[in-house]
């Protein structure tokens, strides 16, 4: 097991990262060989710093690596979890600004807004679909603080799943208004198509991504509650940003969703 000493080690160094806007080298070095619960230890720490500052609150989680396509990309095999924050949030299509975000890359997803709490000792399928409010698309800006993009496992949930941004669309539906696991995706940037997938490349049905995070969540003492966001995974491979790149996701039966760069 990797030592308290090396977690805090791990912590600190992506803090810094953080709080520099610079990138850093990997901190698998710091850690056991695929020890996870070491890094999620190591995402605890700095959630906590977050949330103890005042500075932000959380507003939902996401769920990672749920795409084979991007799990490919990165080289893992399994998904993880990250916090999402109230400041992530931008509004359909408005500029973000190109540094905001350390390497960007865009995804399309599913979004799902909690309207009942998910705890207990087992969350079923039912008790999910029971507490979704609603459903609207999404696109994720991920980001790593690692330099390059030099990513494992560890190293990804460490740095809270590569999280960035979101961006949600503004015509919710019901869950059962469309077909989660047979919509299709496609991901333009600047009228390019450049990603497409679908609801089954994500776990099988992103609902099967948010009922394992849902019940991981409740095991982590971090259950989700009304009003929280879901970031169901990836329903395609993941695409670079470039400074001035405008992005629109489009997924059949849900609508669609932009999130454009500005120009620097």
């Amino acid at each position: 097991m990797s030592s308290e000493e090396n977690i805090q080690q791990a912590a600190d160094r992506l803090w810094q990262a953080w709080q520099a806007g610079e990138t850093t080298a990997p901190i698998r070095d710091l850690l056991d060989e695929g020890d996870v619960a070491a890094a999620y230890a190591v995402q605890e720490i700095n959630t906590r710093r977050w949330l103890g500052g005042e500075e932000r609150q959380l507003s939902g989680r996401k769920i990672g690596l749920t795409s084979k396509a991007v799990q490919k990309q990165l080289g893992v095999g399994q998904p993880d979890y990250g916090m999402l924050f109230a400041d992530m949030e931008v509004m359909d299509g408005e500029e973000i600004a190109f540094s905001r975000v350390m390497q960007p890359k865009v995804e399309a997803e599913i979004a799902y807004v909690i309207a009942a709490p998910l705890t207990g000792g087992f969350i079923t399928m039912v008790d999910l679909m029971a507490s979704i409010g609603y459903v609207v698309p999404a696109i994720e800006v991920v980001g790593s603080r690692v330099a390059n993009w030099d990513i494992r496992i560890t190293d990804t949930i460490a740095d809270n799943a590569s999280s960035g941004l979101y961006v949600l669309g503004q015509s919710p539906k019901r869950v059962g208004d469309f077909d989660q696991r047979m919509c299709g995706m496609v991901m333009f940037r600047n009228n390019q198509p450049v990603s497409v997938g679908a609801g089954a490349a994500c776990m099988g049905s992103p609902l099967n991504a948010a009922l394992w995070l849902a019940r991981t969540m409740a095991k982590a003492g971090r259950a989700l509650g009304p009003g929280d966001v879901i970031l169901s995974g990836a329903l395609g491979p993941m695409q670079p940003a470039a400074p001035g790149d405008v992005f629109e996701a489009r997924i059949n039966g849900l609508g669609s969703v932009r999130a454009a760069f500005s120009k620097d």
